[in-house]
């Protein structure tokens, strides 16, 4: 059984940073691939920032390129989103997945089985 338990969201102000933690629970962690995804009212889910089983790869999308940096430490099972110049555009849940199959990477939510409960970013003007 896998659970993944975020943690580190909150209200800033724009310009701001936060760092997210997603904590996981299950057995080999360090074979996946895990992912941020975020989700803003009345919007689909949309990918964030992924990394690859080892670290060794990242990928973000558009949007957080050059403010966000996804890290990993295989040895605590926790996966990181380093959140910096915050907008107020940035304002969601966010929530970490784990890929669906190992030493697979991806971008798209139907690519992750498991997902944690979500954490809130608020960023205000």
């Amino acid at each position: 059984q896998v659970q993944l338990v975020e943690s580190g969201g909150g209200v800033v102000q724009a310009g701001g940073s936060l760092r997210l933690s997603c904590a996981a629970s299950g057995r080999a962690f360090s074979m996946y691939s895990m992912a941020w995804f975020c989700q803003a009212p009345g919007k689909e889910r949309e990918f964030v920032a992924a990394i690859t089983w080892g670290g060794g790869n990242t990928y973000y999308a558009d949007s957080v390129k050059g403010r966000f940096t996804i890290s990993r430490d295989n040895a605590k099972n926790t996966v990181y989103l380093e959140m910096n110049s915050l907008k107020p555009e940035d304002t969601a849940v966010y929530y970490c997945a784990r890929h669906q199959t190992s030493l697979q990477v991806g971008l798209r939510p139907n690519e992750y089985t498991y997902w944690g409960q979500g954490t809130q970013v608020t960023v205000s003007s």
